[in-house]
């Protein structure tokens, strides 16, 4: 064997050594204990929004155009209340 690989091999055998000696000083590891704030779901409970009887509904093709009209208009203003409702119980789960 030459001089340069026994050299190399006194520098493995020393390595190991002093790896297993780093491995035998570690002492135990320390427990820490870290709060984390998680978002969690919640249920929404607002009260359940009824669904009107809309105007149109009881609408004959006999009616009057008059009265037909006058359905529309008020389903329309139902509507635009009914949904503001449903916007406000939505908005009460955020």
């Amino acid at each position: 064997m030459s001089i340069a690989r026994r050299s190399l091999r006194g520098v493995g055998v020393l390595a190991g050594i002093a790896l297993m000696a780093a491995c035998a000083g570690k002492a135990e590891p320390q427990v820490q204990y870290v709060r984390v704030e998680v978002p969690v779901q919640v249920p929404c409970r607002t009260p359940e929004v009824t669904v009107p009887s809309w105007a149109g509904a009881g609408l004959r093709i006999t009616d009057s155009l008059e009265v037909k009209v006058r359905a529309l208009l008020a389903e329309r203003r139902q509507r635009i209340g009914y949904e503001r409702l449903m916007e406000a119980a939505v908005a009460g789960c955020r």
